[in-house]
């Protein structure tokens, strides 16, 4: 097992697992009612990071692809299909493709080959994203400069009063990261347990979320596969199961899904 925990994951640890006890009748919500037989059919989820590659079997395909880029201050979109510059964009698909089949995946190109972006164009393709019609975004991504928490803040609550479920992971140093600590996100950090929709909730956040993300195999460019440890693997099993719901339950509020992930996280206490 990987040696190194990434930061804002120790409220997921064993020894600091807080069991959370239930609100009756808030929380009898099940598995089954939630996502069971749901596939993510009908949902449209953006990959806003490095690309994807389509062609990876662990991906089986993207049905749009943007890529934003800054020229001379303008930014810039293209619509033609693209790869992954790095591999951590088509690691995060194939994740949220193994929870969630039949979702529509988009692929929003903001980073490059170095797994490093721009503020201004990661915002730019986070705006699109909740322009266009896109029901959940995986942030597995963030800004740690603050003259840009203010535009993220505004960008979450714009996706939060549109019913857009931005999940994000948190940053694998103990930094502030934008827009992932922000209270409109579902916000994520690595356990590490290896079952795909086993998940914790955090009662002490900014951090609510812990998901599987230290030592998981991930699919990587050139079709290739890596094991890999980080919040941002963390954060596409979340937003897998969020598509599977909102897939069966159309509608539901971004407050809706994190009460629900609240019921069926695996550290509240059940009775027996």
């Amino acid at each position: 097992m990987s040696a190194v925990r990434p930061a804002w994951s120790a409220a997921f640890t064993t020894d600091a697992l807080q069991h959370i006890q239930p609100v009756p009748g808030l929380d009898d919500i099940t598995p089954e009612w939630a996502w069971g037989g749901s596939t993510g059919a009908n949902v449209r989820v953006a990959v806003i990071d490095s690309g994807i590659d389509a062609d990876h079997p662990a991906v089986g395909g993207v049905q749009e692809f943007i890529a934003i880029d800054q020229v001379d201050r303008n930014i810039t979109v293209d619509t033609s299909p693209h790869g992954d510059a790095y591999g951590h964009g088509t690691a995060c698909a194939g994740i949220i493709r193994q929870l969630a089949p039949d979702c529509e995946l988009v692929s929003i190109k903001v980073l490059g080959a170095g797994l490093m972006g721009k503020g201004p164009v990661f915002a730019a393709g986070l705006r699109w994203a909740i322009d266009h019609g896109i029901h959940v975004c995986n942030l597995s991504l963030g800004s740690t400069k603050k003259e840009y928490a203010p535009l993220f803040a505004e960008l979450a609550d714009l996706a939060y009063f549109r019913n857009v479920a931005l999940v994000c992971a948190a940053n694998n140093l103990a930094v502030l990261s934008y827009p992932s600590l922000d209270a409109a996100v579902l916000s994520v950090a690595a356990h590490d347990v290896h079952d795909p929709e086993r998940f914790y909730y955090n009662p002490s956040p900014p951090v609510e979320f812990g998901a599987p993300g230290i030592d998981v195999r991930v699919p990587w460019k050139d079709q290739s596969w890596i094991t890999a440890t980080g919040n941002s693997f963390a954060a596409p099993h979340i937003t897998g199961l969020v598509t599977r719901i909102l897939s069966k339950h159309p509608g539901l509020t971004v407050f809706q899904l994190k009460t629900v992930l609240r019921a069926l996280a695996a550290n509240m206490a059940r009775q027996p």
